[in-house]
C-alpha cells in the first residue's frame, strides 16, 4: 500500500496521519497496520511509568538527548490526559521536549487516553509498530500518571522504567511485583537529608 511505503521511507506526515486514524478507529487504519506488521521488530521499546509529577517527562527528555548523542533515532509516544473539550491529548508532555522539535531524528507524538485504563491509550500498541517501521531505533512510551494497578506498559515494552519520588523507594519495590514480567528499573529524584531512609536506597 502507498501509506506503508511512505512510512517505510521515513515519511513523518504519513506516520502521524496513520496514528491519528488509529486513535479515531478508522477501519482503513487497521488494514494498513496489517501490512506494516511484517516489517516490525527492529526497534527497542522503553516504557516509562510512575505517579503524576514524578519526573517522567524530564527523564524522557534526558533519554532522547542520550540516545541522539549515540546516533540513535528516537520515537516518543507521550500518553496524556484527554481534553474534556476537544477529546484530544492535553499536550503537557510534549511541551517539556520542545528542544528536540527541530531534530529530524526525533519524532514525538502525543496520544490521548480517551477513557482507556492502564495508563495507556488504546492505539499505543499499533502506534509503536508505526514508529518501528518509520525507522526509529528507540521507541519511548511515556504513560499518563499512574498508580499501582496501571501496569499495561509491560505488555508493550522490552524495558520498563519506573520513576519514583523520594520516600517511595522501598514501599514501591514491595508492591511492584506485577511488573516482574519485563526487565524493570526504578529511578528516583535525588533525596535530601530530610527524606526518609527508604528514599535513599538504590
Amino acid at each position: 500500500m502507498e501509506t506503508t511505503k511512505k512510512i517505510k521511507d521515513g515519511d513523518v506526515r504519513a506516520a502521524s496521519r496513520l496514528i491519528r486514524n488509529l486513535e479515531d478507529r478508522i477501519p482503513e487504519a487497521k488494514t494498513t497496520i496489517k501490512h506494516l506488521f511484517p516489517l516490525t521488530g527492529k526497534a527497542h521499546v522503553i516504557g516509562l511509568t510512575g505517579s503524576p509529577g514524578a519526573g517522567k517527562s524530564t527523564l524522557t527528555d534526558g533519554l532522547i538527548d542520550m540516545f541522539r548523542k549515540k546516533g540513535k533515532t528516537v520515537g516518543v509516544l507521550a500518553v496524556d490526559p484527554t481534553s474534556p473539550f476537544t477529546g484530544g491529548a492535553i499536550l503537557g508532555d510534549r511541551i517539556r521536549m520542545q528542544r528536540h522539535a527541530e531534530d529530524p531524528g526525533v519524532f514525538v507524538r502525543s496520544l490521548a487516553t480517551r477513557g482507556a485504563l492502564g495508563g495507556l491509550a488504546k492505539a499505543v500498541g499499533d502506534a509503536i509498530h508505526v514508529m518501528d517501521v518509520l525507522g526509529k531505533d528507540i521507541v519511548i512510551v511515556e504513560t499518563v500518571g499512574t498508580g499501582q494497578q496501571e501496569v499495561d506498559i509491560i505488555n508493550h515494552s522490552h524495558t520498563v522504567l519506573v520513576v519514583l519520588v523520594p520516600g517511595m523507594g522501598t514501599r514501591f519495590r514491595r508492591s511492584r511485583r506485577a511488573s516482574s514480567r519485563s526487565p524493570t528499573y526504578s529511578s528516583s529524584t535525588r533525596p535530601t537529608a530530610r527524606d526518609p531512609p527508604s528514599s535513599r536506597e538504590s
